[in-house]
């Protein structure tokens, strides 16, 4: 059954004052429950459309070899096909799916994305722990009328989630590997809820906190605020009580006697509390057994829910995209300067590509999404020189592949990372598998303008040189060049992608 159903008919009526909205979606495939939030983006503000959420428990379904069941497959599926009709009037650049830690951890999640992409016909992105803390930052930052600096906490059914910042600026971003619906299997496997087991729950995310407890503190905050299914049920049970007489609060007492309440049920089929739903019950001891080690680890008082979260904060981010606030773009800016690139030079590759890629874009049926990430990938070719300038293309890749990069999803970070691999030295054909299949053809294209405008900025020169003409079939490009009977170090290295192309298979004319 579909939970926290809310519908409303937009105001579509547009004018100067009034721009037409955006209908924007996100669905986000959560450890504990799939969430989708349709709403219409317009004066940077979310109205919202439609709200659905279902509990899935996607991450119980996880066995001891960290692979997903077939059931818990099949209760996902069954969920998005609930969805689905909520997206038929969505353009599919205003609709973004992300997963979290269940996809992220399991073996087989290729085999769940496949399915689902192929009922719901849209990209699945997984996105890495910290990215979906700056995500739920973004959500609840926007959720928030007051500034100054505050620690925002989301308990997922996974991982939890633990943002230091200010405005709409994350300070300090952490993901770390404790969940309602991890550790119920872990802790309470057979369902029996006693003082030890509750204990030895707040003990292991305790252990978890460690990692981030000195920094965290250091940093410091004003307004701890928690965002989350599990926050939003322990205030509402605290409130139930009559433990604190601010509602959407909780506070340390309060948080004890909820602990107390839950230990006297002895058993997680039995859990019952006055303001807590049916449908939660069973993992939920084992969120408060991290809520109170968050409690203990930060020496809290209390901490009050905000809505807005990771799903809000996708159409948020969505909304800013391949704009002056587009991460990403920021992202890059950093790493240029984290890795000291020359950036005449990247940009001289950038310009010489942009031109490339103007020529053959009708031809090859290129989109403007693909033309950033051209853009982004000659921005950061060279960064691998930090290294060593051997294989540098190759230490590029992996920078890009394994780092945090804001506002990238892993699939993003793959196709960024392979097109700085491939821009250079042997064609990397094999490496394709590594990416979608639905990226591989457009992943060759790029690489292959990528390539041409490194090679016609070899000698680095001070402004981009003169593009010449290039056209495109199939698998061929064809290159025309000024006449000229002397060798140059251009015809040299063009003569050299001619062999490299051919070995891939592919096709480079000179003409």
């Amino acid at each position: 059954m579909l939970k926290d159903i809310s519908l409303a008919e937009p105001d579509t009526s547009a004018s100067l004052e009034n721009p037409a909205p955006t209908r924007l979606a996100a669905i986000d495939l959560g450890s504990n429950s799939f969430h989708l939030l349709v709403a219409n983006y317009v004066n940077e503000r979310l109205q919202v459309v439609a709200r659905l959420g279902e509990k899935v428990q996607l991450a119980a379904g996880l066995d001891d070899s960290g692979h997903l069941s077939e059931e818990a497959m099949q209760r996902a599926l069954e969920c998005l096909a609930r969805f689905a009709p909520f997206l038929s009037d969505i353009a599919p650049q205003h609709l973004r799916i992300v997963g979290t830690n269940a996809l992220r951890d399991a073996a087989n999640s290729q085999d769940f994305i496949d399915q689902a992409e192929a009922q719901l016909g849209h990209t699945i992105e997984i996105i890495a722990g910290r990215e979906e803390a700056r995500l739920i930052y973004l959500g609840a930052a926007h959720a928030l009328a007051e500034t100054g600096r505050r620690l925002i906490v989301d308990i997922g059914g996974g991982s939890t989630e633990f943002i230091i910042g200010e405005a709409f600026e994350p300070r300090a971003l952490e993901s770390l590997r404790m969940g309602c619906v991890t550790y119920t299997s872990r802790y309470f496997p057979d369902g029996e809820l006693s003082e030890k087991r509750m204990r030895r729950a707040e003990l292991a995310a305790l252990s978890e906190l460690a990692h981030i407890q000195r920094p965290y503190l250091k940093l410091g905050w004003e307004d701890p605020v928690g965002s989350s299914g599990t926050i939003k049920a322990a205030a509402s049970v605290i409130h139930a009580y009559g433990d604190t007489p601010q509602e959407g609060v909780i506070t340390r007492s309060g948080l004890r006697k909820m602990r107390e309440r839950l230990i006297k049920c002895k058993s997680l089929d039995k859990v019952a509390l006055d303001g807590l739903k049916a449908d939660r019950a069973r993992v939920f001891p084992a969120g408060v057994a991290i809520l109170g080690a968050i409690f203990e680890a930060f020496d809290l008082k209390e901490m009050r829910f905000a809505d807005g979260a990771l799903r809000e904060g996708v159409l948020f981010d969505m909304a800013g995209r391949n704009t002056a606030e587009d991460t990403r773009a920021k992202t890059l800016t950093n790493l240029q300067r984290i890795y000291d690139v020359d950036t005449r030079q990247a940009d001289n590759v950038a310009l010489t590509a942009k031109r490339l890629f103007d020529q053959v874009r009708r031809a090859w049926k290129l989109t403007a999404e693909q033309g950033h990430f051209l853009n982004w990938a000659c921005l950061v070719h060279e960064i691998g020189l930090a290294i060593s300038h051997s294989q540098f293309h190759r230490h590029g890749a992996y920078l890009l592949e394994h780092s945090d990069l804001a506002g990238f999803s892993r699939p993003e970070q793959q196709l960024l990372a392979h097109l700085v691999r491939a821009h250079r030295r042997k064609f990397p054909i094999k490496e394709l598998s590594s990416l979608p299949p639905a990226q591989r053809d457009g992943a060759i294209r790029l690489a292959r303008l990528l390539r041409l405008a490194v090679l016609l900025n070899h000698s680095r020169p001070e402004e981009p040189p003169a593009v010449p003409t290039l056209n495109a079939s199939e698998h061929t490009l064809t290159l025309t060049l000024p006449a000229s009977d002397e060798p140059t170090l251009l015809s040299t290295d063009l003569e050299q992608e001619q062999a490299a192309m051919q070995a891939a298979g592919l096709a480079l004319t000179l003409v």
